[in-house]
């Protein structure tokens, strides 16, 4: 099975000013392709070569696991992310509340664990085998998947998903995040 670089659901300018088009460029357009390229090459003639990409995360490790998960991780989180700003749906806020207290908690944690994830990494919203929702925090191309988890959400702390529009400001990058998730796509994760 040969991997292919997913569709945006946007345009590239659509999310400015609080991502740039020039971000996407180079994050999408040149780091997830770059990652799409290198699996398509370490998998030719492996067993992994007709698996999908959570078969291949959840079997594989170095670089074939690494390539494979940053391909599905920023898949994933491109495809989270909307032009259209949005209100959460009543039933994620209410999932949220249940299992962190309130929205504004679930958030005000999910923020504190992107903030301060040291170095390279991912912060995910994922729902256990029992229903409940956790917050995690992945180095370099982690994944819940791994982890027999569902992704739920995520936000990509690489310094190449934000360096562009907000330097070293991670903090300022994550404000925005907030403002860019379609609620709709979460919703339907449940």
């Amino acid at each position: 099975m040969k991997h292919a670089m997913p569709q945006l659901p946007y345009t590239m300018e659509a999310l400015a000013p609080l991502m740039s088009q020039e971000t996407l460029e180079y994050h999408y357009g040149k780091h997830l392709q770059t990652y799409v390229d290198n699996l398509n090459k370490l998998i030719a003639g492996t067993p992994f070569e007709d698996m999908s990409l959570e078969d291949i995360i959840c079997k594989a490790d170095g670089g074939i696991f690494n390539n494979a998960a940053q391909t599905w991780n920023h898949t994933f989180f491109f495809e989270t992310l909307t032009a259209q700003p949005q209100d959460i749906p009543a039933s994620v806020a209410d999932k949220l509340a249940k299992d962190f207290g309130s929205v504004e908690a679930f958030r005000q944690e999910f923020t504190q664990k992107a903030t301060t994830l040291f170095g390279s990494g991912w912060v995910w919203l994922a729902e256990d085998a029992g229903k409940k929702l956790c917050i995690l925090s992945e180095l370099n191309a982690g994944n819940p998947l791994t982890r027999g988890m569902k992704p739920i959400l995520t936000i990509d702390v690489w310094e190449h998903a934000y360096y562009i529009d907000y330097r070293n400001r991670r903090a300022a990058y994550i404000e925005a995040f907030w403002k860019l998730i379609d609620w709709t796509k979460v919703a339907a994760r449940f």
